[in-house]
Order: structure tokens, then sequence, then C-alpha cells
């Protein structure tokens, strides 16, 4: 089995976490499951600190955060737009109804990225990747097939990987 903890960065203004985002990741720091194989970050500054503050607090300053550009779209204006026409807190299944092209585009690109942050992982090995929202769900969808209600800030899942087959779960 492999496992990725996918969550969501804390609150940000622009691509800087604020004083609270940078609380919040102590905060959830406190309920990882280390040691991680590998930190994955979509390359956006807000991932990137906050990883470095949950890396730290797992003991593993010396494992690299990975940039992994793939788990963050191109086309985020259409996602914003998607969301605001799906109406507030709307899932991925909603925006697919208002822009079904994006939804099932970007769910494979997506869950394709992630699908390779899995397969690099030995068995048993675990990654701790911080992206965004809706994309990170738009990820799950297109590697599970399976939507997972929306990740406010700092929220994720684990993907359990058994031989091919995915289980979802929320993480608290």
């Amino acid at each position: 089995m492999r496992y990725v903890e996918l969550r969501r960065h804390t609150d940000n203004d622009g691509d800087r976490l604020t004083l609270r985002g940078v609380a919040d990741a102590h905060v959830i720091s406190g309920r990882l499951h280390p040691p991680y194989d590998v930190f994955v970050s979509t390359g956006a500054a807000r991932c990137t600190q906050m990883l470095e503050i949950l890396r730290s607090a797992a003991g593993q300053d010396d494992v690299p955060v990975t940039d992994a550009p793939g788990l963050r779209s191109s086309v985020e204006d259409r996602w914003r737009e998607a969301s605001r026409a799906a109406g507030k807190g709307a899932d991925v299944e909603a925006m697919r109804v208002v822009d079904p092209d994006l939804v099932e585009r970007e769910s494979w690109l997506l869950g394709e990225t992630l699908r390779q942050v899995v397969n690099q992982l030995p068995d048993g090995g675990r990654a701790l990747v911080v992206g965004h929202s809706p994309t990170n769900e738009a990820a799950v969808l297109g590697l599970t097939r399976r939507p997972v209600p929306p990740l406010g800030k700092g929220e994720g899942v684990l993907l359990v990987e058994d031989h091919g087959a995915y289980r979802v779960e929320r993480l608290d």
C-alpha cells in the first residue's frame, strides 16, 4: 500500500500564508503521520511555505520539497468562473454541470500528475502534498473517479493505494 496525504494550503494573502495560515499550519503539524518519502508542492509559494512548516514539524528538514506544477491548473480563471457559476460551496460535480469540458479535461490532467506522485512511492511509502481547491478535489476525481466534498483551508484527504485500487478518507 501507498499513502498520499493531500491538503489544501491554509489561509493566505496573495501567494504567502497569513499569520493565521502559519498558525493553522502549526496546528495541523500535530496531526501528521510521518515519516514521509516525499513532500510535494504545486510550486505556489503558499503551498511550499506550508510544506516547510509541516516538514520541519515532522523532523524531516533533510527531505527536499518537490514541485509538481501539474497539480496546479493552467486555467485557474476558468475554475473560478465555474465555481462562481455553480454557487457557493459547490463541489467539482456541480462545476461539471456548468463547464463539463473543464472538469473532464482538468480532472484527467491533475489526476495523472497525482498518479505519478503515487507511483514514485515505494510499497508502504507516504507522500505529503499541499495544493489548492478545487484542483485538489479534481485531481482525486481524475485519479479515483470518485468526487470528494470541497476542502476548506488546511483540510485534506488521505489516498490509500492498494495494488491500483484507491480508497479516500477525510483527514481532520
